[in-house]
């Protein structure tokens, strides 16, 4: 599910409800007031033009940007995607770093994996940190028997142990929010409803004939058996938004996998109305496993100084959010809730830290 009209309606900066989210006077924590002069990393985003706006915004907001080369069929071609990032390297430098992806084109056919792999070392060449697998994988590529092709098949495994040998890590979204599976009037945020009445085509409640949700999750945790030496990074919480809890067992069962939570704060917003506490819990106890990422886009169809001012918007909104203990509201949940106020220490690691070792090496 990607950044549409409708998603753009609904990113407005989470205004407090009560308190201006100023300085406490504990040092422990963070207030608005330190966000510029933290270092930050958004590990999900796409850079998908020429135009600088968006890393100069990431600059000026003391970010940098992991932009996620991907196989979404309105996105430019990947070795496309790539010449991007590459030139926008050199008009910004210090600013920007990507993740490269393979294709599926032809993924029936004989030396799919030879090509991929070639393609990808290149990549490595290049500068990419790693790869991105996206959702076609599992809900629309489908093999010589017409059966949709699984992460865990054995077509990817090439590619997937060649990344387990040389330690490269893996970005994976693999399937859609739960709510992707339940009806409209059924689903726990507004954003993901609003979508999936805009776009039917992709509400899998609606397609029954297609893979369940748990169909496949459990593809992507035997992909993860398979391979137990892949570092994965499950984009948007790993499609497990709906329950930290859910997230938590992965976590416990994959030592090499972390998560990070683009498009999907809004279903941890729903739980902390819900239960604070556990909410605040899950981020602290894995704080070494969670990184910071939005899905912020800039592509030549959108107004590039308008998709720098929404990165800024929500990078504000998301800050106040896991660094204050306000009441917030938000145009994903309806109801109140409290920021998680976690302390500098987490912060640090969710926003900095994990990110140099899962992707830099730190």
């Amino acid at each position: 599910m990607k950044f549409t009209t409708i998603y753009r309606a609904l990113f407005v900066l989470i205004l407090p409800a009560v308190g201006p989210g100023c300085r406490t006077g504990d040092e422990s924590y963070y207030s608005l007031e330190d966000y510029a002069a933290t270092k930050k990393v958004d590990v999900h985003a796409h850079a998908l033009t020429l135009a600088p706006d968006l890393p100069l915004q990431a600059k000026t907001d003391n970010f940098t940007l992991v932009s996620l080369n991907s196989e979404v069929p309105d996105y430019p071609p990947i070795d496309s995607q790539q010449y991007y990032i590459l030139q926008l390297r050199q008009k910004v430098p210090g600013s920007l770093y990507y993740v490269s992806a393979f294709s599926t084109v032809g993924v029936n056919g004989p030396g799919w994996a030879e090509k991929q792999l070639d393609y990808l070392r290149k990549s490595f060449d290049s500068g990419a940190l790693g790869i991105k697998v996206w959702k076609n994988i599992g809900m629309t590529i489908k093999n010589k028997d017409s059966q949709f092709i699984m992460i865990d098949d054995p077509v990817f495994d090439p590619i997937f142990n060649y990344l387990e040998q040389h330690d490269i890590p893996v970005i994976g979204h693999i399937g859609e929010p739960k709510n992707c599976w339940l009806p409209l009037d059924q689903m726990t945020t507004n954003n993901d409803r609003s979508y999936f009445t805009v776009h039917p085509e992709y509400h899998m409640f609606l397609h029954p004939e297609y893979p369940s949700y748990d169909t496949i999750i459990r593809s992507r945790d035997h992909l993860l058996e398979k391979h137990p030496r892949l570092r994965f990074i499950g984009a948007h919480l790993g499609s497990m938004e709906w329950s930290v809890d859910e997230i938590a067992k992965r976590l416990d069962k994959f030592p090499l996998m972390s998560v990070e939570p683009a498009e999907r704060l809004g279903q941890i917003q729903y739980q902390s109305i819900q239960d604070w506490e556990k909410v605040r819990a899950f981020f602290i106890k894995y704080q070494d496993r969670i990184m910071y990422g939005t899905d912020i886009e800039d592509n030549n169809s959108l107004d590039h100084a308008a998709a720098a001012r929404h990165a800024h918007e929500l990078w504000l909104r998301d800050w106040r959010y896991l660094t204050s203990a306000d009441s917030l509201e938000s145009p994903y949940v309806n109801g109140k809730f409290k920021g998680l106020h976690l302390p500098k220490t987490v912060i640090d690691k969710i926003y900095y830290d994990n990110a140099q070792r899962w992707y830099f090496k730190k």
